[in-house]
């Protein structure tokens, strides 16, 4: 890390280590922040943008139809910033037990972590206070088995990482957190300034938490997941979200270099300005997007409901394709509590109606898909 590009005593300042090189401990949030006209309508915009979708989420007739498979989405999307392969169909075939591809064997279980440490956190805030200790157990839910567990789930580094390409080292790699002893100090500000409420708008406060806790980059590995997962859990906590329905990692993904960029010049020029109005801009346009999907599947079921008037096993199991698109027989079998004929039966009627498709090409063990609510889920971000 050259020292010299760190030019803003504000952000932070670079510290010697023993070992020879150089590392940046940030300073204690908040910075001074000068709201111009555009961030200060950026602001607005995103505002209005996440409370519509958070509106959306209280009256939604049954919200978990949206949430699971949002959750999914946004579990494979923050996974593949870090380099898995897995996709949404991927991740849906294997939770149906509809044979997901083995050779993505690994990076399902990192998805399936992904969501498992979601929904703890979400169970959690319902008795914690997002916390060290919250985003400790997140992370252990993130890391565990697998590929992870090298990474001391769990547990906070006691040892230096650093950010960049491939073979670089703490000398030469652009960035470099800081050192154990001064992450722990970094870490006691941060959740100060995270248990800071009504003092500066939330959507502003949020996005210098996540910027500061990748700065600190307090574990091994992972860091990138949990910090993105801490935008989610914060909006929550701060009654901003009332679903967890806003995932930001599809933006990230799909702007990425500038999302890495915008994060280094915080710390080498002090430029939260052009930073916040990115994390913004991601609200913005995730939160319509959002809104867009709800309304579509919504629409979608309804026409589905009238299509199935009369058929009643079939319309029994039409909110299981909404959690999840694949259905095997057995799965409609277990849902129903039928027997595997009545299944069958029931999974053929949504066949005839054109609202499944049969998708494994077997006579036996078939696997359909309701590829309308794929679609939906699964497509670009609107624009």
């Amino acid at each position: 890390m050259n020292p010299k590009d760190f030019q803003c005593q504000a952000a932070g300042r670079v510290v010697q280590t023993g070992l020879g090189y150089a590392a940046f401990l940030p300073a204690p949030l908040p910075p001074e922040l000068k709201y111009d006209s555009s961030l200060t309508l950026a602001l607005s915009r995103a505002d209005a943008a996440l409370s519509e979708l958070s509106g959306l989420g209280r009256v939604l007739p049954n919200p978990h139809l949206l949430i699971a498979p949002y959750v999914r989405r946004e579990a494979v999307l923050s996974s593949r910033i870090e380099g898995t392969r897995a996709s949404l169909s991927d991740i849906l075939l294997d939770e149906a037990k509809a044979d997901a591809p083995r050779d993505h064997a690994a990076d399902i279980l990192e998805v399936r972590n992904y969501v498992s440490a979601l929904e703890h956190g979400m169970a959690q805030l319902r008795t914690l206070p997002l916390s060290l200790r919250l985003v400790r157990e997140i992370h252990g839910k993130l890391m565990q088995d697998g590929r992870g567990e090298h990474a001391t789930p769990g547990e906070f580094r006691r040892s230096q990482n650093w950010i960049g390409p491939a073979g670089s080292t703490p000398e030469n790699a652009p960035y470099v957190p800081p050192p154990p002893d001064e992450m722990q100090e970094a870490l006691g500000h941060w959740e100060k300034f995270l248990h800071e409420w009504e003092k500066m708008p939330d959507l502003i406060q949020c996005a210098l938490v996540h910027e500061q806790f990748e700065a600190i980059h307090p574990f091994l590995d992972g860091n990138g997941r949990v910090g993105r997962l801490l935008i989610t859990l914060f909006l929550i906590e701060r009654g901003r979200l009332s679903q967890p329905l806003l995932y930001l990692s599809g933006y990230i993904e799909e702007h990425r270099q500038d999302y890495y960029d915008l994060l280094q010049r915080v710390r080498t020029h002090g430029d939260w300005s052009s930073w916040l109005r990115y994390f913004l801009a991601g609200v913005t346009e995730t939160a319509r997007d959002a809104v867009s999907r709800a309304g579509q599947l919504t629409d979608l079921r309804t026409e589905w409901r009238e299509r199935l008037r009369g058929e009643t096993k079939a319309l029994c199991l039409l909110d299981e394709l909404f959690l999840n698109p694949f259905i095997t027989v057995a799965k409609a079998q277990a849902a129903l509590k039928v027997s595997n004929p009545t299944a069958r039966l029931a999974v053929g009627q949504l066949q005839k109606h054109g609202i499944v498709k049969e998708t494994s090409g077997r006579t036996w063990r078939r696997v359909y898909v309701a590829k309308s609510v794929l679609d939906i889920i699964d497509k670009p971000g609107d624009r």
